[in-house]
């Protein structure tokens, strides 16, 4: 029996059927080998994740040290040594007064444990999210998600949940144009903690490009205004940078493109370039709130992806990833954008560093998702050596996010591709 027909026989259906029909064998830097021993560039690191490119060696090794001396103690039981690096590393990089950190197993993970600490820290109980937005699939972090494809079929969620209008320039839920929509999208924060809460909201959580929902880029002056008047209610700003996060979008943190500074910030994905890990931080005053026993993960903390974790992020600087994800997503941007004028296909090319999507509708001028073509053009990319993703609220945006080391002459390559199964 093949692999693809244990997936089909044994894994749970909507892990067997939703997977590319290519069983990987082996990764080194930015390209996957299938059992074949067909090469592929990958444009989507596992969604986003080995940012320092696949089995970076470096990292292997700090974790193969790591594993050596202690795999597993639990280290909210006992304290190890990476654990302790790792969160005085996080309080040294991350954004403005963030200094406390918790470490936990996964994304989803880490937005709970920092909508409980924003509850607690408030003693407030309502949250406001966005819509559009993804932040897991527990049934928490399901409620805070504002996207429809995910939500379908697993409520109902907690209650306390309000949205604001997702900040989507392409299919602004305004029906308004930037720049001269005075961005009403931020300011409508105020009419959702009026006529959606009750006044308690503990805190107002984004992510600062909304990357499930289909790359969206909120305009600059956006999380300033919508964050100073979750503020003035007496909110807290949790970001969400668990898939924006470690480089992505050509900064550390995508956030800092836009001039806030959050209370908490949630981590995963590309913390630890492939190692299991999620974590969340909080300044000292938020942090406080909480008190022995309040939460703690029994696999959360594990050294051997803390040791990981980082090495990565020495990698991510040491190695000039950051600076290549700028340099290498504004040359795709540039050049998608001059494909986008011959191809009606195309409604919109957006992004920020290797965090690109490319929407495509069946008119330009109605915007009519074309979900058929993007699946199409995913399988085109596919048997011509090159791994993207499709994603968005209508399953028609390309996500291109391939790890921060890709080349130049790569991400031509990338873009030629792309060009060629369009016209096909």
């Amino acid at each position: 029996m093949t692999t693809l027909e244990k997936y089909s026989q044994y894994m749970m259906p909507m892990a067997a059927k939703g997977v590319v029909p290519r069983v990987m064998e082996r990764a080194q830097g930015a390209y996957m080998w299938d059992e074949d021993g067909k090469r592929y560039l990958d444009c989507f690191s596992g969604i986003a994740v080995v940012n320092a490119g696949h089995n970076h060696p470096r990292v292997l090794a700090a974790a193969h040290r790591q594993m050596e001396k202690l795999v597993h103690c639990c280290s909210y039981v006992y304290p190890t040594a990476p654990v302790a690096d790792l969160a005085e590393k996080l309080a040294q990089i991350t954004p403005g007064g963030l200094t406390r950190s918790f470490l936990a197993n996964s994304g989803a993970e880490a937005i709970e444990g920092a909508m409980r600490l924003a509850k607690q820290a408030t003693g407030r109980r309502e949250l406001i999210a966005l819509g559009l937005s993804f932040h897991g699939r527990t049934v928490a972090t399901l409620s805070v998600t504002g996207n429809y494809a995910r939500k379908r079929n697993t409520g109902p969620y907690l209650s306390g949940v309000a949205f604001g209008p997702c900040p989507y320039c392409y299919r602004c839920p305004c029906q308004l144009s930037y720049p001269t929509c005075g961005i009403a999208c931020a300011e409508a924060m105020e009419i959702v903690v009026r006529q959606q809460t009750a006044g308690d909201v503990a805190a107002f959580i984004a992510e600062p490009v909304l990357g499930e929902g289909g790359i969206i880029v909120p305009p600059d002056e956006y999380f300033r205004i919508a964050v100073d008047i979750a503020r003035k209610h007496g909110a807290l700003f949790i970001c969400d940078e668990v898939q924006s996060g470690f480089g992505r979008t050509g900064r550390l943190f995508a956030i800092q493109h836009f001039g806030v500074e959050p209370e908490i910030m949630a981590m995963a994905k590309g913390i630890a370039d492939g190692w299991p890990l999620g974590a969340f931080i909080a300044t000292e005053e938020v942090a406080g709130a909480m008190e022995p026993g309040d939460h703690l993960s029994t696999f959360g903390g594990n050294p051997v992806c803390s040791a990981a974790a980082l090495e990565n992020i020495a990698v991510l600087h040491e190695e000039g990833l950051i600076d290549n994800s700028a340099e290498r997503g504004g040359q795709v941007l540039a050049s998608l954008q001059a494909v986008q004028e011959k191809h009606a296909s195309i409604g919109e090319v957006r992004g920020k560093g290797l965090m690109i999507g490319v929407e495509l509708v069946k008119d330009r001028t109605t915007k009519e998702p074309d979900p058929d073509l993007a699946k199409a053009v995913r399988l085109r990319l596919l048997d011509r050596g090159i791994a993207v993703g499709v994603g968005g609220p209508y399953a028609n945006v390309v996500r291109i996010q391939p790890p921060l080391c890709i080349t130049s002459d790569e991400c031509q390559q990338v873009v030629d591709e792309l060009t060629a199964a369009l016209s096909s």
